[in-house]
């Protein structure tokens, strides 16, 4: 067999994976169930980057007349003769994502509607020569496919709202044949409607296009959506009678979308990567879905390109770089002491009971912070331990990539309140000039008293360490005039915080331990003997500083102790 040497990075046509044999991972099993349990509209919410635009192109090529039937071949729906005889390149496919409906103003959205779907439209051009339409729709079609001079579509309003409806009307008259529809990304436009401040008259635009399309249309075959959220409670899907939602929550379909371990380790051994699949679990796996323990693909598949690339490459945080992570933000911003304590114990490996509601709307994330829970959940920051089905979730933070996004944001929203007090961020930060160890120690116990500590529990001394000096690494940059520089490597390694003070001829040199269970002199001690025994200074002492000050910081929780000891430089 000829190796597939190329990963699909950021691939997400099927036909292109296929054609250019690309490795891909066998989700075709999801056309029979669709076909099998019967459902009029199907919506799909899953967390971004897990799949659901490669499947809508599945389905797209494997639907839709015309399409190559030998994209199928070896893959599992080929087995059924039986089922590719009867809908194998049978149906109209009208397919469109709603990923770019967005825009800094509802007119600025709408254009980008009309041009999504305008194009969709423009791939029937022989609709314009079509002899089962008559003259009227033969207009109607070109009312979808008008542009100005410009470019620009020039669809009004009213023939937006029935748009989809509109074309499925025309495709089915042509071909006498009901048509597929797959709507990819279904709710970025509300999303982007929320943050933007039109959020209600994208609700309304939506609401039509969607209900004129699903709800009594008579030339709809079947309809599948993919999105993020289930925005049902917006009355956007209202009066559909067969109507079927799946979420993460559901034990239907979630083998289609990610990865299971099975799948993960067939890749692994195909690539001659087995000795990197426990560090691939600890890092991109963790999610359950319905009775499922899933992968995210995208991490996957990115980690083993950098492999194929660099065989010596560690794990990276691939899915947080994928889009904007402020949903975080905002958690840690409006968590009380409670949800502190919460956020605490998950990042430490343990997890928290809550009431999920699946049925949100963009206008209630900000309403109470239980709602964000719930949205922490279905965007795939957070997982349900095991298969529960009673009003209460068991929710943990899946693997060490999302427990990074999460100590990431919560260090930066604890770095931009300690700022505000600069008075008291200048004296905290001038202690190390002045050698002031009991002054350093105080300041930074006030600090870590007013954040998230990270604890004993499930997560490596590593992870520990790194986050305290992340937090005091910032408090230390905002300081003019100072060259501070981290993991700098002096003398025989890396040390963990340098600072030249030049005005002054000061050097400090910072080593910072995860005091276990407390033992903070030992801790201390260690910190000191290391930056002796790895000569840190040594760099400082090439630049020029005439005193270097040797700090030993050991973190416990929220406390920390701080040693120190000077060095004097002689000569010139």
């Amino acid at each position: 067999m000829e190796m597939k040497v190329r990963l699909p990075m950021g691939i997400e046509s099927f036909k292109e994976i296929r054609r250019q044999q690309f490795y891909y991972v066998d989700k075709t099993g999801l056309i029979r169930e669709l076909l099998e349990n019967w459902g009029k509209v199907n919506l799909f919410t899953r967390p971004r980057r897990f799949g659901k635009t490669l499947n809508m192109s599945m389905l797209k090529y494997f639907f839709e007349t015309g399409s190559e039937s030998t994209l199928f071949d070896g893959l599992e729906i080929s087995k059924d003769k039986q089922l590719c005889e009867k809908y194998m390149g049978k149906f109209p496919v009208i397919s469109v994502t709603l990923k770019g409906a967005t825009g800094r103003t509802f007119d600025e959205a709408k254009s980008m509607l009309r041009r999504i779907v305008g194009r969709e439209a423009q791939r029937f051009q022989f609709l314009m020569q079509s002899d089962k339409l008559s003259e009227m729709e033969h207009q109607q079609y070109r009312a979808l496919i008008n542009v100005n001079e410009m470019g620009i579509f020039t669809m009004g309003d009213e023939i937006l709202k029935d748009s989809l409806l509109t074309l499925s009307q025309l495709l089915k008259k042509h071909y006498g044949q009901e048509v597929v529809m797959l709507i990819d990304e279904y709710d970025v436009p509300l999303d982007k409607a929320y943050q933007s401040g039109y959020y209600d008259d994208m609700v309304d635009l939506i609401k039509s296009l969607f209900g004129n399309a699903f709800k009594t249309n008579d030339s709809l075959y079947f309809a599948v959506l993919t999105g993020c959220l289930r925005i049902s409670k917006e009355s956007i899907f209202t009066g559909l009678n067969n109507f079927n939602v799946y979420t993460v929550k559901d034990v239907q379909y979630n083998e289609y979308f990610g990865f299971t371990d099975a799948e993960v380790r067939q890749m692994l051994e195909y690539y001659g990567f087995m000795d990197r699949y426990n560090d691939i679990k600890e890092w991109y796996d963790g999610y359950h879905f319905g009775t499922f323990d899933i992968y995210c693909p995208w991490d996957v598949v990115s980690y083993c390109h950098a492999l194929k690339m660099h065989p010596e490459v560690t794990p990276q945080n691939y899915w947080v770089n994928t889009s904007s992570n402020d949903i975080i933000r905002r958690f840690v911003s409006m968590a009380n002491t409670t949800t502190r304590d919460e956020i605490e114990l998950l990042i430490d490996g343990g997890s928290v009971n809550k009431m999920i509601r699946q049925e949100l709307t963009y206008r209630d994330l900000d309403s109470n912070i239980d709602n964000l829970w719930s949205i922490l959940f279905t965007t795939g920051y957070l997982t349900q331990r095991g298969f529960q089905t009673g009003d209460m979730t068991e929710l943990v933070i899946p693997n060490r990539e999302i427990r990074w996004i999460f100590v990431q944001q919560i260090r930066e929203c604890f770095q931009e309140e300690s700022v505000k007090d600069i008075e008291k961020l200048e004296s905290f930060c001038r202690a190390f000039e002045a050698n002031d160890a009991a002054a350093v120690e105080k300041g930074f116990n006030d600090y870590l008293w007013n954040t998230i500590s990270i604890c004993d529990m499930g997560v490596r001394k590593t992870m520990k360490e790194n986050f305290y000096h992340g937090i005091l690494l910032g408090l230390l940059a905002h300081m003019d005039g100072w060259l501070v520089k981290s993991n700098a490597e002096s003398g025989e390694g890396y040390s963990d915080i340098s600072i030249e003070i030049r005005q002054r001829d000061i050097g400090v040199v910072i080593e910072i331990k995860y005091a276990e269970n407390g033992a903070f002199d030992a801790a201390c001690q260690e910190a000191l003997q290391q930056i002796r025994e790895r000569s840190y200074e040594s760099t400082l002492v090439e630049d020029g500083m005439r005193t270097i000050y040797r700090y030993g910081i050991a973190c416990y929780r929220k406390r920390c102790r701080v040693v120190s000891e000077i060095l004097e430089i002689k000569g010139n």
